[in-house]
């Protein structure tokens, strides 16, 4: 599994030299991941909008990559290719969310929310037990350094 956190900080470092130094500090220094850092929760309003948008073939994709104001990026796709040996998948039916292994190291043990304002609404990661820092937007974040 640290290969592929690895590979993601090296694209990080493209971006962001300082955050590369700070991430590799953070997997070198981190104990093992339990059960529950590996998890992602999806709230209510999460899975309400997931019905509404996708089918039975469709999901909502979670990428973490290196860019953005802190270092750190969401993405959220909508997609329908599974990879089965990199993807882990949360949730059921038509209200799925799918992230890679190396994504979820950095955001295990989040929320995923659906927050709608008067201005735009979208999908959004809340509560994320690895981010010390965050822009206003809350579209990325830096890592803890333990």
């Amino acid at each position: 599994m640290a290969q592929f956190s690895i590979s993601l900080l090296r694209n990080a470092a493209f971006r962001n030299p300082l955050g590369l130094v700070r991430c590799v500090r953070q997997v070198a220094t981190s104990p093992a991941s339990s059960e529950e850092q590996l998890q992602l929760k999806l709230s209510e309003s999460c899975v309400k909008r997931l019905k509404e948008i996708c089918d039975e073939k469709s999901f909502l994709r979670v990428i973490v990559e290196g860019g953005g104001c802190s270092g750190f990026q969401y993405k959220f796709n909508i997609d329908n290719r599974l990879e089965e040996q990199e993807d882990l998948v949360f949730g059921d039916g038509a209200a799925r969310v799918v992230i890679d292994k190396a994504s979820i190291e950095y955001v295990g043990g989040s929320t995923i929310d659906f927050h709608t304002e008067l201005i735009r609404s979208g999908f959004r990661i809340v509560n994320n037990p690895k981010a010390d820092t965050g822009c206003s937007c809350g579209a990325s974040f830096s890592i803890k350094v333990e």
